[in-house]
């Protein structure tokens, strides 16, 4: 890395970022303007392998979305929390996993029924489409929560196994419980700041090296970067702490 906190191999401006680092690398688009949303992930894109839709810009936008950004070359990892009756996230589910999904949430609190519901409909809806599986997500407790009692995230980590996701939405703080209760899934960490970054909403936040260090598989990294003075820059350091981390690793 360069003494100004670049990647390994930037020049004139650019930057030269591992796939295996872009890969864990989730950029959240909370926005309601795709073509705002498409020019934000536009400059990313050498840092940045995820493209995160959430309800706002999923709201504004809808399936147009996924596709605008598959063709910038994201992965489509698609928030959406879905709770619901199962029968209804079952439905719903195997219509956004024709889309072309790569990841959704499912909120666990829904129970084991409604996961796997879920998760089945996914998987249809994708297959149907002639499309790769997606990663179904059990979302265990928000990073903005900082007063769930200490039994809920195990609980709902179970319940993400056993309704059959292939991944948990989890703080980095909940990582250690991840691995001992649910090694085989992929571990997702949202509320990354960067150090000295405003935290936010984020009561349960972690640094990019800190998450990455501790076994995150991919971090969801948002305002730390896009509200940044100069994102690029905030991105470069975000890459450049989650590489290191896999150098010491």
């Amino acid at each position: 890395m360069s003494d100004a906190g670049t990647p390994e191999g930037a020049e004139d401006g650019g930057a030269v970022v591992p796939d295996e680092v872009r890969r864990r690398l989730a950029l959240v688009l909370d926005v309601d303007d795709l073509v705002a949303a498409l020019r934000t992930a536009g400059s990313l894109v050498d840092y940045f392998g995820v493209a995160k839709v959430g309800l706002e810009l999923f709201s504004a936008a809808g399936p147009e979305a996924i596709g605008s950004l598959r063709d910038q070359g994201y992965e489509v990892f698609l928030d959406l929390k879905m709770w619901d009756i199962p029968t209804t996230v079952n439905r719903a589910c195997r219509v956004l996993g024709a889309l072309g999904v790569d990841y959704l949430t499912l909120h666990a609190m829904g129970g084991v029924d409604m996961l796997r519901a879920g998760v089945d409909g996914l998987l249809e809806g994708a297959d149907r489409a002639g499309l790769p599986a997606p990663c179904a997500l059990g979302v265990t407790v928000l990073t903005s929560d900082d007063s769930a009692p200490d039994h809920v995230v195990p609980n709902r980590v179970r319940v993400a196994v056993e309704g059959g996701c292939g991944g948990l939405v989890l703080a980095a703080s909940d990582l250690r419980t991840a691995f001992e209760l649910a090694p085989r899934l992929q571990r997702v960490v949202p509320g990354i700041r960067l150090p000295g970054s405003d935290l936010d909403d984020q009561a349960r936040w972690s640094t990019p090296g800190d998450a990455a260090a501790a076994g995150a598989d991919l971090l969801v990294v948002g305002r730390t970067v896009t509200h940044a003075d100069d994102p690029v820059a905030a991105a470069a350091e975000v890459a450049a702490s989650v590489a290191a981390a896999g150098r010491a690793g």
